[in-house]
Formats: C-alpha cells, sequence, structure tokens
C-alpha cells in the first residue's frame, strides 16, 4: 500500500479549486465524476504533480480507495519498477511536449497488472497559466493481451510454414535423386504433397495445435482403403496419444509412403493381404517412448530390393530425423515390417 502523503496548502487549494467546479456544476467536472473511463486531476504546481481528484472509475480501474489516492505522485502506479521510458513520456505530456497519448504498464493495489493509455492536457486559470493537470486512462489490457497472442500466432505460422517448406524441399531433393525421367519424378513429388496436404488438413480441424496418433494413421490411410475392401484388412491397435504439428507432417508422409508400397507391391496389392499396426508405450520415467509396429501378411512373397528406394529413404531417413527415433524397415519373405521406436512428446498445459 502507497504511503498516504499529507497535502501541501498548495495541494489543499488545488483540490478546492476542483470542488468549486463540482459547486458551481461545472459539467466537465461532473461529467470526469460520472464517466466510465478512469480520470484524475494532477496539481501542475507540484513538480511531482501529486493527484487532488480522482473519479469512481479510476479507482475501480486501480483498486485504491480514494483516500489512499489523493495526495499521491502521478506514478505511483509504477512504484513497483518505474519504466525510464514511459516516465519521460509522462513527464513530456505534463510539460506539453507531446501531443498525443501513452501506453504505460501499471500495478494495481492488489500487484497485478494492467495497460492503460494515458491521456493528459492542461487545465488553465483565467490567467491562461495551468494550474491542474486532467489525465484520462483507457484500459488497454485485452488490446495487448491479444497484441501478444497474435505475435505468437505469426511466428508459430512463420515457423510451421519454414518447416513445411524444408519438408517440401527434402521431398523434391529426393524424389529428384531417385526418379530419372521427369514423369516419375513429378509423380512422385505429387504423391508426397498430396501426404502432406492430408496432414495439414488433420491439423487445420485440430486447430494446429496436436493431433492423435489413431487420427493420424486413420487419416493417411483413408485414400487407400476406402476402396476394394481394404477397410475390413486393416487392424489398427493403440492409444490416441498426442502428437504436435511438425510430427504429425512427418508421420503422415511415412504412413503415406508405408500404404503405397502395400498398393504396389505388398499386403494391398492382391485380395487376401492385410496390414496390423499396433503401438504400445514404453513408461519410463527419464524418457517416455512409443515402440510402433507396422507389419503386412498375407500379400506377395516379399524380394528385397538391391538398392533403398525413394519411399525407404523418406521413411527411415526424414521420419527418423523429425522425431528424434529409429525407423527401420525390414523385408522378410512374409511381409514387409516397420518399427518405429520414437519418444513421446511433452504435452503443454496450456
Amino acid at each position: 500500500m502507497p504511503k498516504i502523503v499529507d497535502k501541501s496548502e498548495e495541494q489543499k487549494d488545488a483540490e478546492a479549486d476542483v470542488e468549486s467546479f463540482h459547486d458551481d456544476l461545472g459539467p466537465f467536472v461532473v461529467a470526469a465524476e460520472t464517466t466510465r473511463m478512469a480520470m484524475v486531476f494532477s496539481d501542475a504546481c507540484d513538480p511531482e504533480n501529486p493527484i487532488i481528484f480522482a473519479n469512481d472509475s479510476f479507482l475501480e480501474l486501480t483498486g485504491y480507495s480514494r483516500e489512499e489516492v489523493l495526495g499521491q505522485d502521478f506514478n505511483f502506479l509504477m512504484a513497483h519498477g518505474a519504466d525510464a521510458e514511459a516516465v519521460a513520456t509522462i513527464r513530456a505530456a505534463f510539460e506539453g511536449h507531446s501531443k498525443g497519448g501513452s501506453e504505460v504498464r501499471y500495478h494495481r493495489k492488489d500487484g497485478s497488472e494492467f495497460w492503460a493509455g494515458v491521456f493528459i492536457s492542461p487545465v488553465r486559470n483565467e490567467d491562461g497559466d495551468v494550474v491542474q493537470h486532467f489525465a484520462s486512462f483507457v484500459d488497454l489490457t485485452v488490446h495487448k493481451r491479444e497484441q501478444a497472442h497474435s505475435r505468437l500466432l505469426i511466428d508459430e505460422l512463420n515457423h510451421r510454414v519454414k518447416n513445411t517448406l524444408a519438408t517440401v524441399q527434402s521431398i523434391v531433393w529426393q524424389a529428384a535423386r531417385a526418379n530419372s525421367t521427369p514423369q516419375a519424378m513429378r509423380e512422385a513429388v505429387e504423391t508426397r504433397l498430396f501426404a502432406l496436404s492430408r496432414s495439414h488438413d488433420l491439423l487445420n480441424r485440430k486447430t494446429w495445435q496436436s493431433a492423435g496418433l489413431l487420427d493420424i494413421v486413420q487419416d493417411a490411410l483413408e485414400p487407400f482403403v476406402v476402396t476394394g475392401g481394404r477397410a475390413s484388412r486393416i487392424v489398427i491397435v493403440g492409444d490416441n496419444i498426442l502428437f504436435p504439428a511438425k510430427s504429425i507432417l512427418a508421420l503422415g508422409i511415412a504412413f503415406n509412403e508405408l500404404a503405397t508400397n502395400a498398393v504396389k507391391y505388398g499386403a494391398f496389392s492382391n485380395d487376401t493381404g492385410s496390414i496390423h499396426i499396433s503401438w504400445v508405450v514404453n513408461a519410463t520415467p527419464e524418457a517416455p517412448g512409443l515402440s510402433l509396429l507396422w507389419q503386412e501378411v498375407g500379400g506377395p512373397t516379399v524380394t528385397p530390393a538391391s538398392h533403398k528406394g525413394f519411399g525407404s529413404i523418406v521413411i527411415e531417413r526424414t521420419l527418423g530425423h523429425e522425431l528424434s527415433g529409429d525407423v527401420h524397415l525390414d523385408y522378410p519373405p512374409e511381409g514387409v515390417i516397420c518399427t518405429m521406436n520414437i519418444p513421446i512428446p511433452v504435452q503443454s498445459d496450456e
């Protein structure tokens, strides 16, 4: 609580002038008393510009009583750590060197912070001398909060765009290395960009916060299982563990690669094959992780390729890097197996 300062004779005289305005039903003072905008008068005869009048809106905004406010230095609400730039701006306004308002961070009686736009105007006597200053306060707290939130969203958007562009760059670069003809490269890039687009759609539905692993798998596989009766040939077992946006994009592309390979050469290339996807959580306090298994059965006999294809590189290198985990592809004759051992992201409470 601020120290209540004894009023000087000059302060008392200045306060008496304000009271005389009230007694004479001066419309400006009456309006100041009843308006919803926080307002004060200060004594211009004192270099500290002590407050000699405060309306109810100012008291409601700051949490102080009228007795605690009257006589205080105009800047007493900055007492917990005055902003030198804000103090200089207010001083310039009192000296008549500033025409606009100032945005100042203040403290209420309970210690909570609020932002206010402060507008200071002189009050002159009949001789034209400045005897008081009139100040109004516009609560900008919500505006500042929204402004900070907007900056956060812009920063987050920039981060996501950079991640997406990096993913696209990687897709194009790897497709160029793995495909010998422009047509093959085009098809490779278009397929991966379509998978990336589906992951973006999923994130939009989740407001770009996070999405569950079960949702990610189902969304990535939907184009492959909606036809040919394949929906009944896929089994997914696991809890819907949340992953952040960056991981969702990488996982979506990886499951698209696995499903594409299954349609071309694996369990979805005939009428009898099936795919089993399951994951379990390794609950270790130090670093909880997730072990995921993609296993194809009942498809044609698998013959390992003589060299790693584009899809294998995307799955093992890109996914492993993006998720900071280990991803391996194996090709036993019974069917392709993909194992992922990845850390479980820590979820924020916000």
